[in-house]
Formats: C-alpha cells, sequence, structure tokens
C-alpha cells in the first residue's frame, strides 16, 4: 500500500513538472479526497500549489476537511475573498467547525454568514463547547420525537428521512429533554399504535456535552451503537457523537501522542517554513539542554573517581541506556492504558506491582548478563559487581518511574505523552549515574 501510494506522489510530481495537466487532472479523478490530501501534504508548497489549481471546485472543500491544519493553511492563504465565498457556497456548520483554526477571524465570520439560520445556531451551540469537549463534535442528523410518539410515528418519520442511515430515534419531553432511545429495528412487526415508549433501550448511554471528547469517542467504540446521544447537563438533547467523529478522534489521539514523544504537533507541514519548524521543536532542545545539564552535573560530583577508574566513563552510557529503554516500555504501556481509559484508580496498584516485577526480573538478567561481559572486558569482577548493582537499580528505578510519571502528570492535567518521556529520561540517567559512580566510589576506592 505504502508503495502504490509512493508510486502516485512520484507520478504526479513528474506530470506537474512537465506541465500535462490534463494528464494529472485524469490521474486525480480517480483517487478518492483522504488519498488528495495525503498527496497535497506529501508535496513540497509549491507544487501543491499548482495541484491545488487542478483539483475541481466541487471537491475542494472535501479534500480541505480531511487535511491537516498547516498543510491546510497554505492552501487557504493562497485564496481571494471572492474564492472563498464560492467555497463556503451552502457548506454546513459541522464542515465550518473542523475549518474554523484554519481561517482568520475576518474570514471566519464571512464563512459563518453565509450559513442560514438553523446552521449558524448548531455552529454557535458547538462553539460554547472547547475543541476538546464532546459537545464541540456533536452531528445534528439525527432523528427526534416526542416521548408520546407511536409506532406509526416512527416509521412514517424513517421513510422521510431515508436519505441518511439511522439506527436510534430519540425520545424528547416537550423541554427538549432526552427521555430514551428507541431502535429502529424494533419498530418492525411492532403494532402502529403502540408507544414508541413501550420499546425504548431501558438506560441507553447518553454522553454529556462537557466530556472529554477522547472519552466520548471511546465511550461510543465499547457501546458498539452507531452513535450516541449528547445531552447539556440539564439533560437537553444537543445532538448526537458519531461513530466516524469517534475513530477520527482516537486516530487524532494516538497520532498526537506518537508526535508529542519528540516534541512535535500532529499537524505541523511536512514542508513547513524553516524558521517556523525550527522554531515549533526549539523549546523541545532547550528542555533537553537543561536535563542534560542536570545529569552532567551529577557526574561532575564524581569527577575524581572517573579520573581513577578511567573503565566506569567507558561503561557509563550502558547504565543510562539500559533504564531509558526499560523505562519507555513501560512509559509507552502507560500512556496507551490511560488514553484508552484502562488505567483506573482500582488497578493502579496491580500495574505497579507487574511492572516492578517485569522491572526486577529484566534487571536481574541483565544486571548478570552486563557484569560477566564487563568483569571480562576488564579483567576486574569488582567492576562487573558495581555494573550489574547499577544496571539493576536503574531497571527498577526505571520501571517505578515509568508507572508514576503518567499517572502524576495526568493528575496534573498534563498530556504524559508531551513531556512524559523528558522526565523519564532525566530520571533514569541521573539514578543510572549516581548508582553507578557511587558504586564505584565505594568499592572500586
Amino acid at each position: 500500500m505504502a508503495d502504490i501510494q509512493e508510486d502516485y506522489i512520484a507520478q504526479s510530481i513528474e506530470l506537474l513538472n512537465n506541465e500535462e495537466s490534463s494528464d494529472l487532472s485524469t490521474v486525480i479523478a480517480n483517487q478518492d479526497n483522504n488519498e488528495l490530501a495525503l498527496l497535497l501534504e506529501s508535496m513540497p508548497i509549491d507544487q501543491r500549489l499548482d495541484l491545488w489549481n487542478v483539483i475541481k471546485l466541487e471537491r475542494q472543500l472535501a479534500v480541505l476537511l480531511v487535511m491537516r491544519s498547516d498543510p491546510r493553511e497554505t492552501l487557504l492563504d493562497q485564496f481571494e475573498v471572492e474564492d472563498l465565498d464560492i467555497l463556503f457556497k451552502d457548506i454546513e456548520a459541522s464542515d465550518l467547525i473542523e475549518l474554523a483554526d484554519s481561517l482568520p477571524p475576518r474570514l471566519l465570520d464571512r464563512a459563518v454568514n453565509a450559513l442560514d439560520e438553523q446552521q449558524r445556531n448548531f455552529f454557535d451551540e458547538a462553539l460554547a463547547f472547547d475543541d476538546d469537549q464532546a459537545g464541540h463534535w456533536v452531528n445534528q442528523q439525527l432523528v427526534v420525537l416526542p416521548s408520546n410518539a407511536k409506532v406509526r410515528d416512527g416509521l412514517r418519520t424513517m421513510r422521510r428521512e431515508s436519505s441518511h442511515h439511522i439506527e436510534c430515534i430519540f425520545l424528547t419531553n416537550r423541554a427538549g429533554h432526552f427521555v430514551e432511545a428507541v431502535k429502529v429495528n424494533k419498530l418492525f412487526g411492532a403494532p402502529d399504535h403502540l408507544p414508541l415508549f413501550d420499546i425504548s433501550e431501558e438506560e441507553f448511554p447518553v454522553i454529556l456535552g462537557t466530556d472529554s471528547a477522547i472519552d466520548a469517542a471511546q465511550k461510543v467504540i465499547n457501546s458498539n451503537m452507531h452513535s450516541l446521544p449528547v445531552v447539556s447537563e440539564t439533560s437537553k438533547l444537543l445532538g448526537q457523537f458519531d461513530s466516524k467523529v469517534a475513530f477520527e478522534i482516537v486516530s487524532e489521539n494516538f497520532e498526537s501522542q506518537l508526535m508529542a514523544q519528540a516534541g512535535l504537533d500532529e499537524d505541523e507541514d511536512l514542508f513547513a517554513p524553516v524558521i517556523k519548524s525550527s522554531k515549533s521543536r526549539a523549546i523541545w532542545l532547550c528542555i533537553n539542554l537543561i536535563t542534560a545539564f542536570a545529569a552532567s552535573a551529577f557526574i561532575g560530583i564524581f569527577e575524581a573517581t572517573i579520573q581513577q577508574v578511567v573503565a566506569l566513563a567507558v561503561l557509563m552510557p550502558i547504565v543510562a541506556s539500559m533504564g531509558g529503554i526499560a523505562g519507555s516500555q513501560t512509559l509507552t504501556l502507560m500512556i496507551r492504558g490511560l488514553a484508552l481509559g484502562q488505567v483506573t484508580k482500582g488497578n493502579r496498584m496491580i500495574l505497579f506491582k507487574k511492572e516492578l516485577s517485569v522491572g526486577a526480573l529484566n534487571g536481574v538478567i541483565w544486571a548478570t548478563v552486563i557484569g560477566l561481559a564487563a568483569g571480562f572486558w576488564f579483567n576486574s569482577y569488582e567492576l562487573g559487581i558495581v555494573i550489574s548493582l547499577a544496571i539493576l537499580l536503574n531497571i527498577i528505578a526505571a520501571a517505578i518511574s515509568g508507572v508514576i510519571i503518567p499517572i502524576v502528570l495526568d493528575k496534573l492535567k498534563l498530556d504524559p505523552a508531551l513531556s512524559g518521556s523528558v522526565i523519564l529520561t532525566t530520571v533514569t540517567d541521573i539514578v543510572g549515574f549516581v548508582c553507578f559512580l557511587g558504586l564505584g566510589t565505594i568499592i572500586l576506592l
């Protein structure tokens, strides 16, 4: 699949370079919007703009919606106001919400004015919630009937709404508060006069508008339903959170955590200007420099020891890297568990004991292997004992840190993926160096 995409990108770039726009139009006509978005993101900015001009106007909005925000902005910046008016004609609130972060205020206001009254109300309701809350991403294409509606009313509504997928009919009272949900498959064969409430689902799961978007997404995925109702704190029905949005949010959250471990933004343009990319990465280089100085300061305490036993300087990287790798394995497991809601107050201690046991077992095994190798290498069993004990202690400390650090950061409302690896590396480096050099001072000198 990757090879096919690579050939497709290479072919498109070659056609652009040869100015064969008619052939390129034929190539891109056979690609779906997601593939076109990926192709645009894979091109340098100049060629991206050339390709954009070949894409038909009626497809441009759909392609923009599935692009990352940074490369999307490079395209929107090239639009004249009149072109944007054409692009935003008949746009729906859900699409504008997706684009909102990429539009400057003046253009966003212009786009909002292009909405009809109902869509503008939907847009305003969504903006009442932060973009990390479920209420921001509600879908308004849902079927709602009063709580006293009958089966015949539900069947009539389904025939009228046959243009889109319907899994449930949501029942509300006169104040618009959610009451229950009825699965449409229960309508078939039921008496026409039967109240819908009588065949509704008991304790149907709901999502609060103020719930986090990632928690809401997991709830939808785990429910095995196409969508779940979203309500306000007063139980007013706001809309539904569907599975399409849920999978997109989970996917974006995973990618965000993956990129955050390197101090990067998942929306960063592959071909962003050098200055912009440098600024976004500089802060994490600075943080890493500070932590490196901290580790160096602890090494400096044992300067005299290193001068007398040069072998310690040769073996120090082994101690630090073993602790770092062991800790990163636990950290990655914990970050995934937190993201999926698998780590709870009830299982933290069990998980802590399990990771401590894994760290201790691996510590004993690799401490023995490395100790024997170092002792043979430098012909010193005392040095082998020193590095064995240091490896064991550092791997155990790494396992403990890998569990505790993400839990503490999560409690502090900080992203464990963003800063967890930096803190963990600092801890394992300092613990490793202090244990190794400290034991070297005691045993060897």
